[in-house]
């Protein structure tokens, strides 16, 4: 993905300004900073989620595989399926665990009914769920733990095989053992996918990523390799955010 010149906001307020950025193929890019710097805005502009907000703009481009998802002739439903997103809090549907997993595949036609099961069964797998709820398929999903139902949202949102996913701190709700597993999953998943996580979480961020994008008062300070930003920040801004300092001064 590719972003441009981004600026978003809602009726009078401007969120985020001139936000240019590339995004690496099969990686792990972190977006941190402190809270209200713009991260989940920003994530939610990568798919659209924005444009159901009342009195949302952009200005910019956003470009998937040279194409900005932004044009009139881009189906947002279908965008969602190519960069999908999984949530802070896990959000199952009212439905049983298989119909979870499936149900972006049966909206998109993805796949005769008859597989329907096989694809639950390979992404429940591919979570490291199905051997907790293969007897128990058709389950309401709030039956499961927190932690199972995000990797539950996680498999519905791979079984419909998007090229991004986006995820907006899927683990801060979670505890260590279930942050653990869904730091696995998103580790064995990125060869074949990009992932783009916001995490408040800077040891995550550091273990889990191959690049990290500092945020801060709706700009974007700094980008560059994991390693590279943690250790070597060449702004002072987010310098003084990685070493846990309150109080930020822009220049």
């Amino acid at each position: 993905m590719a972003v441009d010149d981004l600026s978003l906001g809602f009726g009078e307020l401007t969120v985020m300004r001139h936000i240019t950025v590339e995004v690496p193929r099969g990686s792990i890019t972190a977006l941190v900073g402190p809270s209200g710097s713009g991260k989940t805005t920003f994530l939610r502009s990568l798919n659209r989620m924005n444009d159901k907000v009342r009195g949302f703009w952009h200005q910019g481009s956003v470009r998937l595989d040279g194409r900005d998802i932004y044009g009139r002739d881009v189906d947002p439903l279908v965008l969602r399926r190519r960069v999908g997103m999984v949530f802070q809090r896990p959000n199952p549907f009212p439905m049983s665990i298989e119909d979870n997993v499936v149900a972006g595949v049966k909206a998109h036609r993805m796949v005769p009914r008859r597989q329907l099961r096989d694809v639950a069964e390979t992404h429940l797998a591919q979570v490291g769920l199905w051997s907790a709820v293969s007897d128990r398929l058709h389950d309401s999903p709030f039956r499961l733990s927190g932690g199972q139902q995000q990797l539950l949202c996680l498999a519905r949102a791979l079984a419909v095989e998007p090229e991004v996913l986006l995820l907006d701190e899927p683990t801060s709700s979670l505890d260590p053992r279930s942050t653990e597993a869904v730091e696995e999953l998103v580790r064995s998943v990125a060869n074949g996918l990009t992932v783009i996580i916001v995490t408040h979480n800077l040891a995550q961020a550091r273990r889990l990523s191959d690049y990290t994008m500092f945020f801060y008062e709706g700009r974007l300070v700094e980008t560059g390799p994991t390693s590279q930003l943690f250790e070597h920040p060449s702004r002072p801004e987010t310098a003084r955010y990685l070493h846990g300092e309150t109080a930020i001064t822009s220049r």
